[in-house]
């Protein structure tokens, strides 16, 4: 894939994006429909209640828009590309459904949580078949250790992989630009990978949603005039496990989606500690809300975020690529 035919990529879902987030805006903000904040949240997120949301419905939109077109021209349009750009469109539908509820209902809890599971394990069902279906392999692997063929066990972590990681990313969609900006850092690190082990199917996939990201950073950096929404949020975490399945280096996102997998972890031990020993650990979680807490300002805690991302991705593509 040569660089002339990345950048095509990258500026054609970067297009979309910004040339179509002014009206989504608009119409959001004609209807009224906005962002309902938690109550337990930071006290100083309330200002942010009544922006608009659903921002990410374009990044999928772009992202699947460019991935056909680009893929037809480069005669790309193959399955890898196609149940990836299906993995993220039918998550980002999940997050559509939840932010619906929550926008229209006026509420911040949108679908329950067994609710979002089950749809969600039902796409990795689909994205499962497929992948058994082109007869790639299924066994499972921890490099160096140990190696099980068990069709069992690789659907289980699968399946563990795409709910797990959807949620994280969501998780970490918490502050304005926060995972708009890691989400760039991650899906440019996989496009370089994708390159390196000749996937140029999955990497038009990787720019495409580097480039409508980048666009939606327009919009939603700090103060933003449009949030990502749990539609964005999910579809990317689970386009990263997809990816990192189907280039057989699903360690990998553990390296360059650490920031995920803190914020993630910084949720279950707050739980942990509370229930067990009736005492928080962090003042507030995920992480990110336990610095803004310590008086770190948005920008201060993005910044210091993505590089600690782009730091992670970088370690990753020395040792391992």
């Amino acid at each position: 894939m040569e660089i002339s035919h990345i950048i095509f990529d990258i500026v054609s879902s970067f297009a979309i994006v910004a040339i179509l987030m002014p009206f989504l805006i608009g119409y959001l903000i004609r209807h009224k429909e906005g962002q309902s904040i938690r109550e337990e949240g930071p006290k100083w997120h309330a200002k942010k209640s009544g922006t608009p949301t659903m921002g990410g419905l374009l990044v999928i939109l772009a992202t699947l828009i460019t991935n056909i077109w680009v893929g037809l021209w480069q005669g790309q349009l193959d399955r890898s590309l196609l149940i990836t750009t299906f993995v993220i469109v039918l998550y980002g539908c999940i997050g559509f459904i939840d932010d619906f509820i929550k926008v229209f209902k006026k509420r911040n809890l949108g679908l329950r949580a067994y609710q979002k599971a089950l749809l969600q394990v039902i796409v990795g069902i689909i994205f499962l078949y497929v992948y058994n279906d082109d007869q790639l392999p299924m066994n499972f692997t921890i490099p160096g250790i140990l190696s099980i063929d068990s069709v069992v066990i690789f659907v289980l972590f699968t399946l563990f992989w795409l709910v797990g990681f959807s949620n994280a990313t969501n998780l970490t969609d918490g502050l304005d630009g926060l995972l708009g900006g890691l989400g760039t850092i991650s899906y440019f690190t996989y496009g370089i990978i994708s390159l390196n082990q000749n996937k140029p199917d999955l990497a038009i996939v990787c720019f495409s949603v580097v480039g409508a990201l980048l666009a939606f950073l327009l919009y939603n950096h700090k103060p933003a005039k449009i949030f990502m929404g749990d539609v964005g949020s999910l579809a990317l975490g689970a386009g990263l496990a997809a990816i990192s399945i189907l280039l057989g280096r699903y360690w990998s996102l553990l390296l360059i989606g650490l920031v995920y997998v803190i914020e993630t972890a910084s949720v279950m031990l707050q739980v942990f500690s509370f229930k067990v020993f009736h005492r928080r650990i962090f003042k507030m979680t995920p992480i990110h809300h336990h610095f803004e807490m310590m008086g770190w300002s948005e920008w201060k805690i993005d910044i210091v975020f993505w590089i600690f991302g782009a730091i992670c991705s970088a370690i990753y593509l020395i040792l391992f690529v």
